[in-house]
């Protein structure tokens, strides 16, 4: 039932986010055709990610308390409702709502860990919380494409596209998606201060977090100018390469981030990863040829795809099983304010000068892997291993 349980959440997480993404590629015309201004559609990109900042943690704390399962169902639900609501969207103050509540089920992906924790044992999460990374990437990659197929038939078509395949997933995931029995014995209500112990280690990895999140972001908010100013790169090329990056981020998290973690333990195999990131943040303006530029992008993506699962496998270690939810929630919630303040601080620094985003993103890294070194080593965890098959609905 284990793996059973991690193909089920993986997928469902696959295609929320597949249907999320399908509508990127038609929402700046739309937007345009709206009358939105350069603040309107700002506003509209950055509503998700202010979304999601404040409710990952809201819907991680709640599923500590009634169950993994109603809340991905919730979230699923969420997701369909936004997703149909933005299709019927005609005024962008309608557009801006809708993609304020895509992002406040968008959280959804902290209860998505957490019931992965809960399903897996600890040697086996990390690469759980992995392979799981790399289906959210070839989401991020196929959903694009799949919209740019859709796209001409209208913004509307696109978003309700996404509708159904979230109401599919919800359907999906209420028939085969079972709460983790793990979860269910650990108890629901923990003791008063039972999350104290875990404050210090969630900080610092929430940091760690923000910092290699925002380093990242700040790489794709600025390689388009930088590549069209050194290499002549036109939009294609630019897609191209991030797409490039998204395939090396997922192919290091289907594999390789498991064998690691087992080897070195999660919090080295996510220093090596900020280095990594470190290292080729600095390389990026450095570049003298483009297949150069385009080997730091990927070497920096796969840095990333090292960090944050294994980030994500101590956030779930570091306190009590009853609290793991609202852990992972913050590290989400964290995530989300570096997607708000990252690219606006490589905007204004690359207006001061081409290289300062990527020195600057070099060091937010090597921050961040001094921050993953700094916490304390989890303690073994008491938990109950699952006792035969995991209940249904």
């Amino acid at each position: 039932m284990r793996r059973s349980a991690q193909v089920v959440i993986s997928a469902t997480v696959f295609v929320d986010l597949l249907g999320f993404t399908l509508i990127l590629p038609a929402l700046p015309f739309y937007a345009t055709e709206l009358g939105a201004t350069g603040l309107w559609f700002g506003a509209l990109m950055s509503a998700y990610s202010v979304a999601q900042l404040v409710a990952a943690p809201v819907l991680g704390r709640l599923s500590d308390r009634y169950g993994r399962r109603p809340l991905v169902l919730l979230a699923l639900a969420g997701s369909a409702l936004s997703m149909a609501f933005t299709g019927s969207s005609s005024s962008l103050t309608a557009l801006l709502a809708g993609r304020v509540l895509a992002g406040a089920f968008g959280g959804s992906i902290s209860v998505a860990q957490a019931y992965l924790a809960d399903a897996e044992p600890a040697e086996r999460r990390t690469g759980a919380m992995a392979r799981m990374g790399a289906a959210i990437g070839m989401a991020f990659v196929i959903g694009p494409a799949l919209g740019g197929v859709l796209a001409p038939l209208g913004f509307g078509a696109c978003a309700y596209a996404a509708a159904a395949l979230a109401a599919a997933n919800l359907a999906a995931a209420f028939a085969w998606l079972p709460e983790p029995s793990r979860h269910r014995a650990s108890g629901r209500r923990p003791g008063p201060g039972a999350d104290k112990p875990g404050r210090a280690p969630v900080t610092l990895l929430a940091a760690t977090t923000f910092l290699g999140m925002a380093a990242f972001v700040g790489m794709e908010t600025t390689l388009a100018f930088l590549t069209r100013d050194r290499y002549g790169w036109d939009a294609t090329a630019i897609g191209l390469a991030l797409a490039a990056a998204g395939l090396a981020m997922a192919a290091v998290q289907a594999g390789l981030v498991a064998r690691l973690a087992r080897r070195w333990g999660d919090a080295r195999v996510a220093a090596a990863g900020a280095v990594t990131m470190a290292g080729c943040m600095a390389a990026v303006p450095m570049s003298a040829t483009w297949w150069q530029c385009l080997a730091a992008v990927c070497l920096l993506a796969a840095g990333h795809g090292l960090l944050t699962p294994t980030v994500a496998g101590l956030l779930a270690a570091a306190g009590p099983p009853e609290r793991r939810g609202a852990r992972l929630g913050s590290g989400q919630s964290a995530g989300a304010a570096a997607r708000i303040a990252g690219p606006a601080a490589a905007g204004l620094l690359f207006d001061v000068g081409t290289a300062l985003p990527y020195l600057a993103g070099a060091a937010s890294a090597a921050l961040a892997a001094v921050a993953v070194l700094a916490v304390p080593a989890p303690k073994p965890e008491q938990e109950p291993e699952p006792a035969g098959r995991e209940e249904g609905a």
